[in-house]
């Protein structure tokens, strides 16, 4: 029995060391030193680039003047559903949610502009790039709620005043949410916007029903969110700069057969700041 038990301490004492000792990575923060392999399967891929905690620079911007926001990403990492409470005498609230997308939720590779006007207020406008990821959540209910998230065609300004960005830059704009499905998405009753039955054949007597228009009627509404960036880190010797957000934003509605809820949605972003040529 001895022996049997110092033959265990000795492998788990060898697993150890191998373990110590593995290639394979745990906390990278600059993705650009790994190879692929390094990176499959890992999860590193949704991850945005990091800044050192103790970073608290500025990056000075000049009045008048027009700058490029470039390798912008945002990385969701809480998520939450508004719900009706039973009781019409309270409020509404916002309860957290369960992820139940793998580790394809961030958006990157986003470019946007920064403007400075004569008064000191910062505009920043999304232009392009991987700006939506399509993400379901579920309710301690049991409740799955998909959503779109995206950032397309921001539009967030801050305070006047400003002459730089800074841990202290905060901007708020809203944004456009796209219909979580397409035009050509065919529901289980092979119902479309522009392709499919246009009403339940299943049922030729009623398919016409008032009862079945709004689930007959298929739309690809566009919805409108609200965000917030809140600067907290900034590195004036690269241009990097980091942070955290949080948004408000519209869920799916299925091709508008039933209503959207409020989804709020509370990550980090990252992005550098370079002058337009």
């Amino acid at each position: 029995m001895r022996f049997r038990a110092l033959l265990v301490a000795f492998l788990a004492l060898c697993l150890g060391v191998l373990t110590a000792c593995s290639d394979a990575p745990s906390a990278v923060v600059n993705r650009n030193e790994l190879t692929y392999d390094e990176i499959l399967n890992t999860g590193l891929a949704n991850k945005c680039p990091q800044i050192s905690e103790f970073t608290r620079g500025t990056l000075p911007v000049e009045r008048g003047q027009s700058y490029v926001v470039t390798d912008l990403c945002l990385e969701p990492q809480e998520y939450f559903v508004k719900e009706e409470p039973a009781n019409k005498r309270e409020a509404a609230v916002f309860v957290p949610g369960k992820l139940l997308t793998r580790d394809t939720t961030s958006l990157e590779q986003i470019t946007a502009t920064l403007s400075v006007g004569n008064d000191g207020v910062l505009t920043f406008k999304e232009e392009e790039g991987i700006d939506f990821q399509p993400i379901t959540v579920q309710l301690p209910g049991g409740e799955r709620v998909p959503f779109f998230f995206t950032i397309k065609g921001f539009t967030g300004k801050t305070e006047a005043g400003f002459t730089s960005l800074n841990s202290s830059t905060d901007f708020e704009g809203g944004f456009k949410v796209p219909s979580y499905r397409g035009a050509g998405f065919l529901d289980p009753k092979g119902r479309g916007v522009t392709t499919g039955y246009d009403n339940a054949v299943a049922l030729p007597a009623s398919a016409d029903s008032q009862d079945f228009e709004r689930a007959n009627v298929k739309a690809t509404e566009l919805g409108k969110g609200t965000m917030s960036l809140q600067i907290t880190k900034v590195d004036g010797s690269t241009g990097e700069f980091a942070g955290v957000f949080e948004s408000v934003q519209p869920s799916d509605t299925d091709l508008g057969a039933k209503d959207a809820v409020d989804v709020k949605v509370r990550g980090t972003f990252y992005g550098r700041l370079e002058a337009s040529a």
